[in-house]
């Protein structure tokens, strides 16, 4: 039985080893427990003394021979309503933290994202936004070990009628959202153009609320973000620089097929 999901009431995945020996076992020594889980001895005594100090394990001498075994199981229902309570109350201090955060944070700040989980966050924070525009080679994205976890992305990004104004590379579109689809670009909530053929770039900036963050969809994707009004306000005038009407982009970029 696959109890990974223990580490979440703060067990190791020793402990967890030893524990689900134990389960199984119904109970054990430490011979036996060393048998099933391939554990060295003197790593065993250390996790059983954990589990029992944790609540998670108790024993019993027989001929002075110690015999571990599991507590009720009732024991991690009571762990997890404690982790609950606790997670309920962080949830209350958010706005408290938030106004905290909000208050102390420079007047230019900079961040770095980078690896999968973290540029998960960063575009999770961006749907938090009513819209948000994006130039250069978004579709890198699609070609990456992202591909799966974006496009469901997009897709919670309509529930929440997020509006993407979409500056592509010239040659480029996102899955699904082939341009001149006018009709299907306003049912998902997209706006569709190209940059000039000669500003083709593997990095797409995206720009929401103050943030400005540079993107790189490399293996391990790669995000600097710099949260700043007037950096913000001199990103935009690039994007409106380039921006034309939806129907002029789709008559120019017929003559261009895709690459």
């Amino acid at each position: 039985m696959d109890l990974e999901s223990l580490q979440e009431l703060g067990l190791s995945k020793g402990q967890i080893a030893v524990y689900g020996a134990l389960l199984e076992l119904g109970h054990g020594t430490l011979n036996s427990i060393q048998e099933k889980t391939g554990i060295e001895r003197r790593n065993i005594y250390d996790i059983l003394n954990k589990l029992i100090e944790k609540g998670f394990v108790t024993f019993i001498m027989e001929k002075g021979v110690k015999t571990f075994q599991c507590t009720h199981p009732a024991k991690i229902r009571e762990e997890i309503e404690k982790k609950k309570k606790t997670l309920n109350q962080l949830t209350g201090q958010l706005p408290d933290i938030t106004a905290i955060y909000n208050e102390s944070k420079q007047k230019v700040q900079a961040e770095v994202f980078r690896g999968n989980e973290a540029i998960k966050a960063l575009f999770e924070d961006m749907l938090t936004y009513k819209e948000s525009y994006w130039i250069g080679g978004n579709s890198g994205v699609q070609k990456k070990s992202l591909k799966i976890w974006f496009k469901h992305w997009m897709e919670r990004r309509v529930e929440k009628k997020h509006l993407l104004h979409d500056l592509v590379d010239y040659g480029s579109w996102l899955e699904g959202l082939e341009p001149g689809q006018i009709k299907k670009h306003k049912a998902n909530y997209y706006k569709y153009c190209t940059l000039p053929k000669t500003l083709k770039s593997p990095m797409v900036v995206g720009i929401f609320g103050n943030k400005v963050a540079q993107i790189l969809w490399h293996d391990q994707p790669f995000a600097f973000v710099l949260e700043s009004e007037e950096i913000k306000d001199s990103f935009m005038r690039y994007f409106h620089y380039f921006w034309k009407e939806p129907w002029q982009q789709t008559t120019t970029f017929k003559k261009h097929p895709k690459k």
